[in-house]
């Protein structure tokens, strides 16, 4: 089993948490990410910085049975349809049941800012989101 960190826009807590049980669990890593973004020390595909070249060397990497790390809702539902599991760095894991509903509300706030609407953007990381994102990443590593 590989675990596949999208690294472009990975917190750094997230990539040590996953480091971190590597022993415990025996998987690889592997984090993709273009060129301005490089992470000395790890297991590191590094690729340009054409648009979704980071999304689709990670999706050709990721096989049945991988788990893949990122917050890109296309790219989850891409790696789900290959029997992936996927979640996002707060812990969200990504189902393929309803990742429909989420590409439909992704693409209706993208129309909606396009028409000049404001959306709000993340909130901050907390404590909690690197307690929440390990429960889930640690519960897809056990099955």
């Amino acid at each position: 089993m590989k675990v596949l960190i999208d690294a472009d826009a990975c917190p750094r807590s997230v990539r040590a948490i996953v480091r971190k049980l590597q022993p415990v669990y025996g998987y690889e890593v592997l984090t993709v990410a273009s060129f301005h973004h490089y992470y000395p020390g790890e297991h590191h595909l590094m690729v340009g910085d054409e648009a979704q070249a980071a999304d689709v060397a990670l999706l050709n990497q990721a096989e049945k049975g991988d788990i893949i790390v990122t917050q890109d809702w296309g790219v989850a539902a891409v790696a789900c349809g290959k029997g992936v599991a996927v979640l996002d760095p707060k812990g969200r894991v990504f189902d393929p049941t309803t990742i429909d509903f989420l590409l439909e509300e992704r693409h209706l706030k993208a129309e909606y800012r396009r028409r000049g609407g404001r959306t709000r953007g993340p909130a901050a990381r907390t404590k909690a989101d690197d307690q929440r994102f390990q429960r889930a990443f640690e519960g897809l590593v056990r099955r």
